[in-house]
């Protein structure tokens, strides 16, 4: 290194200081450090950015799809709101009324005789019967008022000693 310094360089140079045609190793260092940093900061922003999603998932929350789809939509248009709405919605924890209303139906059905669930098959059924029975103006004229509802199928009396019981 001595024989390449310039006459008005000082002769005692930082370590740091690279000859020519050798190998710059802060710079290599620092490029591997730059490139470990941005990494770093690139997963870090992306596990916050879909932390509400997260929570969501974790939690089964009845909301994730729309939790998730706020989550792209604020990833694309730079819009914060959507995340906060986002993460509020992950956290909120709404009622299940799906669930109680078919065990509501479920238990009509049961007291009505017929099999848990094949009561919505009957009513298609008889839709489609009447259908089929009345003209296409429902066989009602001008003035004659509402068309009388079919007679509802009679109650068994197994069905009556539960009533009874209950």
């Amino acid at each position: 290194m001595a024989d390449s310094l310039h006459p008005a360089a000082t002769h005692h140079l930082p370590s740091f200081i690279t000859a020519p045609g050798e190998t710059d190793v802060l710079m290599v260092i620092m490029a591997i450090v730059l490139m470990a940093a941005v990494l770093g900061f690139g997963i870090l922003f992306l596990r916050l950015h879909t932390l509400p999603e997260r929570i969501a998932h974790r939690t089964h929350k009845l909301q994730f799809e729309i939790v998730a789809v706020l989550g792209l939509i604020a990833l694309f248009t730079h819009m914060h709101i959507f995340w906060i709405a986002g993460l509020l919605l992950a956290l909120i924890d709404f009622p299940d009324f799906g669930n109680m209303l078919g065990r509501i139906a479920g238990s009509v059905e049961k007291l009505a005789g017929i099999k848990p669930g094949e009561g919505a098959d009957q009513d298609s059924e008889a839709a489609e019967r009447l259908d089929k029975a009345a003209p296409a103006n429902g066989g009602a004229k001008k003035g004659d008022g509402v068309p009388e509802r079919p007679a509802a199928p009679p109650i068994s009396e197994a069905n009556l000693k539960e009533l009874d019981h209950a």
